[in-house]
């Protein structure tokens, strides 16, 4: 049986939900329980965005252990500078930088050519590499990018010295047939994918964020990046506790397995709901008041 590696951002892209900002002292307290669970990887926020989230993540990789703390950076040595130097004192810290590669946020977000944000996307990891030997690249609304460019950058990031290679469904686009063809053209195609592992980041525009994710692991990615209670931006992020209890669950069709302690996946849930403000919906999968009531 394969394992997955479980890479929670809800203190990052959870906290990106209307209304869902917490301070550093609840910031602490949720990351204190993603270790209790034993995720592998606790993205503690976005250092260069705001001083309080440099000042969170700083506390986090200073106070977490036996967990991975990572935190995101663009890819420009400014955003990765600072990333690392609020990661620093971490056990195992991970620089994750990104860069979009689809071709409308190239033209209209980013204004450059695919050979110029190629260029970017390597020299971005290789500035990361001068700090660390955990660095994960993000290929920003892979689900639109062309195929063989997508290629391309994945090859060329490992080349650089990303071990994690991140393939996210950014808009929440994908259908899990799609995505799990996508993720297997990749591992295919992409001669140096063996040094690195795979990694899928789904939000659930159309409800499908851990279908799409499960596809996924089943296609190849070893490393799924979620959230508590599946909050995130707009309609939020494939659900942890989903995800882990439908691997766990169902060993028979998904023979892979998980580090979580699934015991605290219910406290778990409680606690951010009760940090963020945001109410566990009672017909939720797994967490929800109802889901053992019938």
């Amino acid at each position: 049986m394969d394992n997955v590696y479980i890479f929670d951002t809800t203190l990052r892209d959870g906290e990106q939900s209307p209304g869902a900002s917490m301070n550093i002292e609840e910031k602490l307290r949720v990351a204190l329980a993603l270790e209790r669970l034993r995720v592998d990887v606790v993205e503690a926020g976005f250092p260069i965005s705001s001083e309080g989230d440099f000042e969170a993540v700083k506390l986090i990789a200073d106070r977490v252990r036996g967990v991975q703390v990572a935190g995101l950076a663009r890819a420009n040595h400014q955003d990765i500078d600072r990333a690392w130097e609020a990661l620093k004192g971490g056990e195992n810290p991970r620089i994750h930088t990104f860069i979009a590669t689809s071709r409308i946020h190239m033209e209209h977000k980013l204004r450059k050519g695919p050979d110029q944000v190629l260029e970017q996307a390597v020299d971005a990891v290789r500035h990361a590499r001068r700090y660390t030997s955990n660095v994960e690249f993000s290929a920003e609304d892979a689900v639109r990018s062309d195929p063989e460019f997508l290629c391309r950058i994945v090859e060329a990031v490992i080349d650089a010295g990303a071990t994690t290679v991140n393939i996210p469904d950014t808009v929440g686009y994908a259908v899990p047939t799609e995505f799990g063809g996508m993720i297997r053209d990749l591992v295919e195609r992409v001669p140096n994918i063996h040094k690195a592992v795979v990694a899928v980041h789904c939000h659930n525009d159309l409800g499908l964020a851990v279908a799409n994710s499960l596809a996924a692991v089943e296609a190849g990615a070893r490393q799924v990046e979620c959230t508590i209670n599946g909050i995130g931006e707009r309609a939020g992020n494939a659900s942890m506790e989903e995800l882990v209890m439908a691997l766990r669950t169902r060993g028979d069709q998904l023979p892979y397995t998980t580090d979580i302690d699934a015991r605290y996946l219910y406290p778990t849930s409680r606690l951010v709901s009760l940090v963020t403000g945001l109410p566990v919906q009672p017909n939720k999968a797994v967490v929800g008041a109802n889901a053992f009531a019938h």
